[in-house]
């Protein structure tokens, strides 16, 4: 997604640069390119906290699951179809940051809901996080 919205900014700017008939177009098209860059790559941080996802090139955009928001996590491995598609998806019950197929953290929520991230080694971040979640006898 990196390469992708690189290559189309690029391409975008030269094209607005070249017609100057097309750049209002091409401005308004270099939005695509930005949300490609800014969900491309992605930053999961899993502590005693609970669970950050932002974005690598712009950290104030980014999602919080503190502990007490969080059931449980799983780790398995996940396509893309699963969840609507890549990039950040939102699915009634189900929302989802994916920017591939394979490894996945699977966090279910307390209001019933699923938040589902691609990321490598799913598994250590499932173990680590469900380490700080209180056991089902409620001590921790």
């Amino acid at each position: 997604m990196l390469a992708t919205g690189t290559v189309l900014a690029g391409g975008l700017l030269i094209i607005a640069l070249i017609n100057p008939e097309a750049r209002t177009l091409c401005l308004w098209l270099l939005t695509v390119a930005a949300a490609f860059l800014l969900t491309g790559a992605i930053r999961v941080t899993v502590d005693q906290r609970g669970v950050m996802v932002a974005s690598a090139l712009l950290p104030v955009l980014r999602r919080r699951f503190p502990l007490h928001r969080i059931k449980q996590a799983t780790a398995r491995w996940t396509r893309a179809t699963e969840v609507g598609g890549w990039g950040y998806r939102w699915n009634p019950g189900l929302s989802a940051i994916s920017l591939r197929g394979g490894d996945a953290l699977w966090l279910s929520l307390a209001n019933g809901t699923q938040f589902v991230i691609t990321i490598d080694d799913a598994e250590s971040a499932a173990s680590l996080l469900n380490s700080y979640l209180p056991q089902k006898s409620g001590s921790q």
